[in-house]
């Protein structure tokens, strides 16, 4: 079967397809796949090392991250999500959209990135099927489980609060997402979480299941498959002569980084890491984000290290201060080791809360309220504390670094068979 993978977004947005896609090939298929790169970073390396087809599309996205998110720093969410889709999404929805409709054109089937709504829009209009990804749980609705920052009012109140919560989502967004949707001639919608911005037929939650107490609950073609781990074997990266000096030399070191938000407060960011690691009277490990420190050099008791996969390095350190990503906060469970988390934004605040409920990490600390002193705090209290690394260890333990991409191959593979049994029917209001 040939199919086609279209994603938009950051590393963390990219990199797990990158890993279905193997797993897709691996089965036994043929598998193209499309990215749309809000950092302009090409994954063709990575994509020819596992042998599959690449595109970039388009080359160039014009989005200057830093000046983006000074910008934005003290918007909520919905302000948030709105100014980085003006910016970076919908001034390239057309080329987008052509891209789609030739991928929907070339395979029988295609996965997407549940915010491209065009290859879904594609897919209905030369009626093949679309499954589409989510890397966070937040909007699913649940009874036992109220909208983020709603409080919990029980079953029947919490229902109604998510009620709320779609009509308020409608109304500062539904009018810019459903352009395209109305002007291809399809059925008008209702709600834009709902029904533009999933599959109606499978939606994979790359989340582990550990992390989804209310999955059960959820509309029907929801499912919490797992991480999607991008398989290391092919990564050329190991740990150099330097850094594994450094980790032999102390006590395990606290890792440091914001992953591809970084770039957006270079300077800020090593400073509070400088600073925090020598109030806290610790050894760290920093990704380096400034010209002042370069990759593969040591400060003190600091080693400065570049982009690599965070797995192999992870198991030799002592705790990891993160923005709270979802890519993040699996690879440090999966490694079993706590974390202290400097959410960005809601949905980074929502992993930061997830994580502080199962015993995994202290309170979050808002990046926007964020000092040395705060952090130097946090990172004492989870290395005096046995009960994180504990639960980090036990938690670990459950999950599985290779099940999500077994389990999404799987589900993919079932869900396209019963299709073709019972006839594509790509939308529930078509």
């Amino acid at each position: 079967m040939k199919i086609g993978i279209q994603t938009w977004g950051s590393n963390g947005d990219i990199r797990p397809m990158i890993a279905l896609a193997d797993g897709l090939q691996k089965a036994g298929h043929t598998v193209t796949l499309v990215v749309s790169s809000l950092d302009n970073r090409s994954y063709a390396k990575e994509c020819a090392e596992f042998n599959i087809s690449y595109q970039q599309i388009p080359e160039c996205i014009d989005f200057d991250l830093e000046a983006f998110a000074q910008q934005t720093f003290r918007m909520n969410i919905l302000q948030w999500l709105e100014a980085l889709l003006d910016i970076a999404f919908f001034p390239y929805e057309a080329i987008i959209y052509q891209t789609s409709k030739q991928l929907v054109d070339n395979n029988d089937l295609v996965i997407g990135h549940h915010f491209l709504y065009p290859l879904k829009i594609a897919a209905i209009k030369q009626n093949k099927p679309f499954y589409s990804v989510t890397f966070c749980h937040t909007v699913i609705p649940s009874a036992n489980q109220p909208p983020f920052r709603f409080p919990n009012l029980g079953k029947r109140l919490n229902l109604l609060q998510w009620y709320l919560f779609d009509y308020g989502f409608d109304f500062f967004l539904k009018n810019k997402f459903t352009k395209l949707w109305d002007n291809e001639g399809l059925p008008k919608i209702k709600h834009v979480l709902s029904q533009l911005l999933c599959s109606d037929q499978l939606n994979l939650v790359a989340v582990d299941p550990i992390f989804c107490p209310t999955r059960n609950e959820w509309p029907e073609q929801h499912y919490a498959c797992g991480f999607l781990n991008m398989n290391t074997k092919n990564d050329a990266w190991a740990i150099n002569k330097n850094l594994q000096q450094f980790l032999d030399s102390g006590s395990a070191p606290v890792y440091m980084t914001f992953g591809s938000l970084q770039q957006s407060v270079p300077e800020w960011s090593m400073e509070l890491f400088i600073n925090a690691t020598q109030l806290a009277g610790c050894r760290a490990i920093i990704q380096t984000s400034s010209k002042k420190y370069s990759v593969n050099s040591q400060l003190d008791n600091i080693f400065f290290i570049g982009r690599h996969p965070h797995h192999t390095l992870f198991k030799h350190c002592a705790a990891i201060v993160h923005h709270g990503g979802a890519g993040t906060t699996h690879s440090a469970s999966l490694c079993g080791r706590a974390s202290i988390v400097i959410p960005f934004m809601d949905e980074q605040l929502f992993w930061a809360c997830t994580l502080e409920q199962l015993g995994l990490a202290p309170k979050p600390l808002p990046a926007k309220k964020a000092n040395e002193k705060q952090l130097a705090a946090r990172i004492n209290t989870v290395l005096s504390n046995n009960n994180y690394q504990t639960n980090a260890i036990k938690i670990g333990s459950n999950m599985d670094e290779n099940q999500g991409v077994k389990n999404a191959v799987k589900l993919i593979l079932s869900t396209f068979n019963n299709d073709k049994r019972v006839g594509i029917k790509n939308a529930k209001n078509c």
